[in-house]
Order: structure tokens, then sequence, then C-alpha cells
């Protein structure tokens, strides 16, 4: 059984529609990537999960029940909006979240002291959050989205405003949470995590689902028309080949775009006829590539 599923989702504000007939499933230990531009209906969707409003027509079913007081003990959130009392120390605002989710002050200190030593940070636990750099202020905000051992997680810009050390340490406990069982819902802007973390995807466009599915199955309905050439010396006649719309100079050696993949043959028979070749990779598109040419270059 999923552990969430969102079915047919309608959310109207006035005359204007914020998510119009969204659907799909996450099954425990799962990472799903929710994506869109800014206005496209993310956020409405991920407060209708939350229970913080509430659908005009649909459902959402947690493990096949609809939405009661008893799931706010297995849900957590992490917003996009940080929502931490400046003043007030670590252990008293993070113990204080955890009881409202349900868990005793013992069990939510052993917790917090487990999360703090894991990211390396146990002096914080009586620290205030301003005394806090931004980057350990989110780490702050990540435990307090998770120390109560939600089933259900969701996540909302959560690398956002991280050196990539930290941006790296993140998502290592999100895959953490992920083998551990929970269901996370993600949403972002940074495409690449997607393509790391999340097996499926939905794509939020004015409101509407434009694109939804596996991500390796909706990649392979894109054709792929980049190459990558890398090679020990100069490349000439690249331009004039077979198919070949554009060519960019690279340190490495050459960035190519081409109408279709039968012109790849000619290009690495031109660049081996020439000089030594390193790499020669017809890639497959970006998932940023994909977003595009789905919402449109003016997104934003």
């Amino acid at each position: 059984m999923n552990a969430l599923s969102v079915n047919h989702v309608i959310k109207q504000y006035g005359g204007k529609t914020a998510v119009n007939g969204i659907s799909f499933d996450v099954a425990p230990g799962e990472i799903y990537g929710l994506l869109g531009a800014n206005g496209a209906g993310k956020t409405t969707t991920m407060r209708m999960v939350l229970g913080l409003i509430y659908p005009d027509s649909g459902k959402i079913l947690y493990d096949g029940k609809a939405y009661g007081k008893e799931l706010l003990q297995q849900l957590g959130y992490l917003p996009e909006e940080r929502g931490l009392y400046p003043k007030v120390k670590v252990c008293d605002q993070i113990l204080y979240l955890a009881q409202l989710r349900g868990m005793s002050r013992q069990d939510a200190d052993r917790n917090l002291k487990r999360w703090l030593d894991r990211f390396g940070v146990p002096e914080y636990y009586g620290k205030k959050v301003e005394e806090l750099s931004k980057g350990n202020q989110q780490k702050i905000q990540f435990i307090a989205a998770v120390i109560h051992n939600p089933r259900i997680v969701i996540m909302d810009e959560a690398f956002s405003g991280l050196d990539p050390v930290n941006v790296e340490l993140l998502k290592s406990t999100v895959k953490e949470l992920r083998e551990a069982g929970s269901c996370i819902l993600f949403s972002t802007h940074r495409m690449e995590h997607v393509e790391e973390l999340c097996r499926n995807i939905t794509i939020l466009h004015r409101s509407n689902p434009v694109l939804q599915g596996n991500l390796k199955a909706i990649k392979k309905q894109f054709p792929r028309e980049r190459v990558i050439l890398a090679t020990d010396g100069e490349v000439t006649g690249l331009e004039a080949a077979g198919g070949v719309r554009s060519v960019t100079r690279h340190e490495y050696g050459y960035e190519l775009f081409i109408d279709d993949e039968a012109a790849g043959r000619e290009i690495l028979e031109l660049a081996m006829a020439q000089t030594g070749v390193q790499r020669f990779e017809i890639m497959e598109p970006t998932l940023n590539e994909i977003f595009i040419k789905t919402v449109g270059e003016n997104h934003e």
C-alpha cells in the first residue's frame, strides 16, 4: 500500500485555480519529486498533504486512510521559509516541537542529541538559534522536521542556503530516511538534486500537472541532442558535419548539439581522424532541459 496517495485533487481560491487535478502516489521508502516554477501549485499541494488546507475536490489518503488529527504524529514538514525562533535555545525549541508531535520529553531529548551528533554539532544543544550560521540553522530546522520519526516527510527547498559540504551531508541524511522506510515529498528548484534522489516526479505548470511518472522513462521520451567530445588536440570541420546544429569549444574539448543521434558517428570519425579522443558521449537530456522544454524558458 502507498504511504501517500493524492487523487485528482483540485484547490481554488475565489476564481483562481491553484491546483488542477493533480494525482500521484508515494510508496514507503521513496523520495517523490514535485517540481514547478513559482506559483505553479507546489506549495498549495504540500499544504493540502499536511492538512493545513483542504482540497475542494479529490482525495488525499495516508496508508489508505483519510486525514485525521492522529496523523500529526506521522507527518514532518521542512518549509521553504524557516520558522525557528532566533532568541530561543535549540534544545528548548526542538523539545517543545517534538512534544507537540506526541513525543515524551525524554525520547525527544535522546533523539535531539543523536541528531546533533549525526551532524557533528553536539555543542549547539544549549545555544540560541541566532548564534548559529544560516547553514547550521538549516540543520536545526531539518532536525525539527524529523525529530519525531515521521512516516511521511514534506521537504520544500531542503538544501537552500547550504554550502556544498552541508548539501552532501543533508542529502546523505535524506537517503538514510528513505532507506529507513520514510515516504518523502521533495520540492526544489535544483534539478540535479531531483535526478540524484527521486525515482518518480510530477512537473506542475500554471496549476496543472504537465509531466509525471518514472524519471528514467520520462527521459526516454526526449531526444538525445547533446554530444560531449573530449580530445587531445583541435578538431576542425565539426560545424560542417551532418546534423550538427552548434559547436562550443571548452577546455576539455567540444560540446555539440545535434538534430539526430545518427550524427554522432560522423562526429566521432572526424575527431579520430585528427587527434586522440578521450571521451565521446551522446548525453541523455538533463531534467533541467526537460523542465525548460515542458514549461517554456520563461518559467519564472
